[in-house]
């Protein structure tokens, strides 16, 4: 671990931002030996209390889609270790993020359950031949921000050596080629004095091009990075209308939207980055989904570094389909009976606003988990250097595609207006999230299905 350290440090030290770097040869071969096939430290930590790399989780003998997951999870009966709270936060605070420590002093009664550290996030064996086959190979654009070429599904770059290489894992991680959400719904607590929350149903689909077996491009059909089709379903203001929209590895994003009162698809030109989604007052800017999507394009990324830290995890409470919304979701935060908490290493990332162009947030910060690329929590700091928002996005094994998934519930607090938001909440809805390997199996995993004309036809009034 001494070379990949020493690399890390001195990049943090020096700031170092570019894009000519690429893994060595020695750094290749360390893949699947000391280093997991994509990255990650095989080794625990010292005491023992972030375990070994296990390799891929597999369920218990009997499951299938549609049954309940916790169920058939090896470590289901586990139980918490200890809690923190506001009486012991300070003991804790070097394993915490700083929007962490704000919520549990600034929320009354919020706690944090911590958990045994399972690392069993792996990926399939057509993915990880791919991020060995290109690791050193892997390009960043001339613009400083764009993946111009890598071989996927991989993980572009293995040992990262600068901010937005690390930011391209996190974009590039493997969720299969496509995730079906059958129903689902995304709450903004109550504003303070208030007890009337916003509640949104909708249904939606995720489709990656790029992950379908084989080798693949970045410049391969037409440069779609993702294709996101979103349909609200409740309340009734908002029913019918629907977005499409077209993510790319080098150019902005194209949003489609359909409007009921009008029967028509019109093109939404400014529908990213800070700019706030439909339906949720102004709660949910259109970047801060996954803790971060869409361009990177308007941040400096670098690598503070790696370090230990408590973040959601094996949050399989949190994609309990029966269970009650309402009891899950509390006035001012997210029940602790529904979160769980394990101590895993992740990459530090900073994104600082890049001069001349705007955005709400002045820095960025983002935790990604060593072993899925996944990001596992963030915070967002604005002009005055105070945190606005932090966030968390849990992790779980998705057995269906051998890998795990950060599509889980995520939940995001900000501090100026008070308020949260859970997004991709299942609880109530009997009905699980799906992802899907092969195109085949869903009509939806196709270019054609993510455009203005395919949604003027499947829309209604």
């Amino acid at each position: 671990m001494k070379k990949l350290t020493t690399i890390i440090t001195a990049l943090a030290i020096c700031g170092w931002t570019g894009s000519s770097w690429s893994a060595s040869p020695q750094d290749v071969e360390r893949l699947g030996k000391d280093l997991t096939p994509v990255g990650a430290e095989r080794a625990g930590n010292k005491d023992g209390s972030i375990p070994a790399w296990e390799g891929v989780d597999k369920p218990l003998a009997g499951w299938s889609y549609g049954k309940q997951r916790s169920e058939f999870w090896k470590y289901k009966a586990e139980k918490t270790l200890f809690t923190i709270d506001a009486g012991n936060v300070d003991k804790h605070a070097d394993k915490l993020t700083p929007g962490q420590i704000q919520l549990i002093k600034q929320k009354k009664g919020y706690t944090m359950p911590v958990y045994p550290s399972h690392r069993s996030c792996g990926y399939p064996d057509f993915v990880t031949d791919n991020t060995r086959s290109g690791a050193g190979k892997s390009k960043i654009g001339s613009d400083g921000w764009s993946l111009e070429d890598a071989t996927l599904p991989g993980v572009p770059f293995p040992v990262p050596a600068s901010g937005i290489e690390a930011v391209w894992n996190f974009l590039m991680r493997y969720n299969g080629i496509g995730t079906d959400f059958p129903e689902g719904r995304t709450v903004v607590s109550p504003a303070p004095g208030s007890d009337k929350r916003i509640q949104v149903g909708w249904t939606q689909a995720f489709y990656f091009p790029w992950a379908a077996r084989g080798a693949h491009k970045p410049k391969d059909g037409n440069s779609l990075q993702a294709g996101v089709y979103y349909g609200y379903v409740e309340p009734a203001a908002l029913a019918g209308q629907a977005i499409v929209q077209r993510y790319y590895f080098g150019k902005d994003n194209e949003s489609f939207y359909y409007f009921t009162g009008q029967r028509r698809v019109r093109r939404l030109p400014s529908y990213a980055y800070d700019a706030p989604l439909i339906g949720f007052e102004n709660q949910y800017p259109v970047d801060m989904s996954a803790i971060f999507s869409g361009n990177p394009d308007r941040f400096n990324w670098r690598i503070v570094g790696k370090k230990e830290l408590y973040v959601p995890y094996n949050n399989f409470a949190l994609r309990n389909f029966n269970a009650d919304i309402n009891s899950a979701l509390m006035p001012d935060f997210v029940s602790p009976d529904v979160r769980r908490y394990e101590l895993h290493r992740v990459w530090h990332i900073e994104g600082t606003l890049k001069d001349g162009v705007r955005h709400a947030a002045a820095r960025k910060t983002l935790y990604l988990d060593e072993d899925s690329w996944i990001a596992v929590a963030g915070d967002d700091i604005d002009a005055q250097g105070k945190i606005w928002k932090t966030k968390e996005n849990g992790v779980l094994p998705s057995w269906e595609i051998g890998a795990c998934t950060g599509f889980v519930q995520q939940n995001f607090y900000d501090f100026n207006s008070g308020r949260y938001v859970a997004d991709m909440v299942v609880f109530g809805t009997g009905k699980d999230i799906r992802s899907i390997d092969n195109a085949a199996s869903d009509a939806r995993m196709k270019d054609s299905y993510y455009t203005a004309e395919s949604l003027r036809t499947t829309s209604e009034r």
